[in-house]
């Protein structure tokens, strides 16, 4: 039984890793149209009784504004194209205000870890979570590059109620796309960014 189950385990273990890679590599090359987190909104909106509609256009990323690459990259990870997929001086900083609290209230994610959780895992709070976070990240380091999982972060960020992605956010609140925002909008966009649903996001249709 017990060499059964180490069989078992062993099976399921590969079957995990080959699969993982393997839409790791799918996702290299083609649009993340579906995210955990749409789906999360919108069961979130049924059980609501609402209908959600989701808001979403992937653009690639010679179409988002430069002023947009700048601001989301000084405003979540300053050291993006410097670091291997983490920043330790972060997560110890984070790993010691949750012990402190007692519980998860910072992750000191980057850009690749924050890539990892959106196309790859749910948002649960939990350091089990945070591990296969750190295994995706790994995954996309090595097999992505840091301009796609740039690219792939812009695409599928959530900027409001069903909204997802930075050309959807721009055509909603400033009527334009995301190649023409000027830094103005994007800093104004990218303050949304850690947390959406915290936001009344209303004050952004006044930018236009």
């Amino acid at each position: 039984m017990a060499r059964r189950f180490v069989n078992i385990c062993a099976i399921c273990a590969a079957v995990f890793f080959a699969s993982s890679i393997a839409i790791v590599l799918v996702y290299r090359f083609a649009p993340v149209r579906l995210t955990p987190m749409m789906l999360i909104r919108k069961a979130e909106a049924f059980s609501r009784g609402e209908r959600l509609t989701l808001k979403h256009e992937w653009v690639p990323i010679e179409q988002i504004s430069p002023d947009m690459i700048s601001a989301v990259i000084e405003s979540e990870d300053a050291h993006f194209y410097e670091h291997g997929g983490f920043s330790y001086e972060d997560m110890l900083d984070a790993f010691y205000l949750n012990k402190r609290y007692g519980c998860i209230i910072a992750g000191g994610s980057t850009i690749s870890q924050q890539t990892a959780k959106n196309v790859f895992c749910t948002p649960a709070r939990t350091y089990t979570r945070k591990a296969f976070e750190a295994y995706f990240t790994i995954l996309i380091e090595l097999l992505w590059g840091k301009q796609r999982i740039l690219e792939v972060y812009l695409n599928v960020i959530e900027t409001g109620d069903g909204i997802f992605g930075v050309e959807s956010a721009a055509q909603e609140y400033f009527s334009t796309s995301a190649l023409r925002l000027n830094y103005r909008q994007a800093e104004s966009l990218t303050s949304v960014i850690p947390c959406p649903q915290c936001w009344n996001t209303r004050w952004l249709y006044d930018m236009q």
